[in-house]
């Protein structure tokens, strides 16, 4: 049939598709970086194919993060916040009056009260959690106060025996290294006071014994140092702001070092405002969510529900009940046991869960 249309025909050859230039656009890629000035944007799992975008891992740990600062940065607080309290009212060698009597025997309960407040309070101030912060810290000052007072008491009967059996083997000055050790093993007794709170505070009985053991050896070494300070200063003041110092930041150090070195199961923050920090858990039962009152807080989420998900530990078994939309490895979840590597996706928040290795 004839062409009845007027228009001529339109021919393209090769020589003229060489000719194109196609322009290219760039592309998108998740996590390939942030415009200056723009806002960090984490994602989040309640929009499509958020489940499929690769997690990357915000980098290593911050210093904050890590429980061995964070403790030790609040032993030392508290120590020297109770030194300065009763130091205006001490004076050196016999009593003189009773405020320096009052000084002298409150002095130790006050600051193991004080350190046992930052012990308490400290974790949540990391986690941001404001009203768990201000709970832990009244509960702790209450406890430390009371076994401030007796283990006081106790560590002077420890260290008065001490002091016996270096007179026994003819130790007769402070000067003698045998003397330090007598202070530190004295010590050891304020370790187990900040031990105790720092697990009783957080409910958990495994939390208590990781605290006593890391007190008793952050307190002892503190102790056996405090003699050595005083004779470099040739001052009671300073040796006593360093010593207590320094009783307060390695008994804090020591717990966290302790506590993270036995961990057994933990979650690792891959991604979110807290990416870095690891949650040890402790419990037979982990509340996750966006309320204060959870076990891991999970803020600035509103895709958060307030109890998001419990985590149960059953046996050598844990396992990861989702009461809201939660996804491992990739995939929606409503009940499963984790295995050591999995990737929890809760809101903009990614977990790794870790467990030691059980021969």
């Amino acid at each position: 049939m004839a062409n009845t249309d007027d228009k001529p025909s339109l021919k393209i050859t090769l020589e003229d598709l060489e000719k194109v230039n196609l322009r290219q656009e760039p592309v998108a890629v998740a996590g390939a970086g942030v415009a200056p000035g723009a806002a960090r944007q984490y994602g989040n799992i309640s929009t499509p194919g958020a489940a499929d975008t690769p997690v990357v891992d915000e980098g290593k740990s911050k210093i904050y993060l890590q429980g061995w600062f964070y403790l030790g940065l609040a032993g030392l607080i508290g120590a020297l916040l109770g030194w300065g309290i009763c130091e205006p009212w001490f004076v050196d060698g016999p009593p003189t009056g009773w405020a320096n009597w009052i000084a002298d025997h409150a002095m130790m309960p006050l600051i193991i009260a004080l350190i046992c407040l930052g012990f308490g309070a400290a974790e949540s101030l990391v986690e941001r959690s404001i009203r768990k912060a201000l709970w832990n810290g009244f509960l702790s000052i209450l406890l430390g106060l009371v076994l401030g007072v007796i283990f006081d008491f106790i560590a002077e009967i420890f260290y008065t025996i001490g002091l016996g059996i270096c007179y026994e083997l003819g130790v007769r000055t402070h000067h003698n290294p045998a003397a330090w050790v007598a202070r530190g093993l004295a010590w050891m007794v304020f370790g187990v006071a900040g031990g105790i709170v720092y697990g009783i505070v957080d409910r958990s009985g495994k939390k208590v014994r990781y605290g006593i053991l890391g007190g008793i050896i952050g307190s002892g070494l503190g102790g056996m140092v405090f003699d050595p300070i005083a004779m470099a200063t040739h001052s009671g003041a300073p040796s006593r702001a360093v010593g207590f110092g320094l009783l307060g930041m390695a008994t804090g150090v020591a717990m966290g070092i302790v506590e993270s070195a036995l961990k057994d199961r933990w979650l690792y923050v891959a991604s979110g405002p807290l990416a870095g920090k690891q949650f040890i858990l402790y419990k037979p039962i982990t509340a996750i969510g966006s309320s204060q009152q959870c076990d891991i807080y999970l803020f600035k989420d509103p895709s958060i529900q307030q109890q998001h998900a419990r985590i149960e530990l059953r046996g050598a078994q844990t396992f990861l009940h989702a009461q809201a939309q939660i996804y491992v490895s990739g995939q929606p979840v409503r009940s499963r046991a984790l295995q050591s590597g999995d990737l929890i996706q809760i809101g903009r928040y990614a977990f790794h869960f870790r467990e030691r290795h059980r021969k």
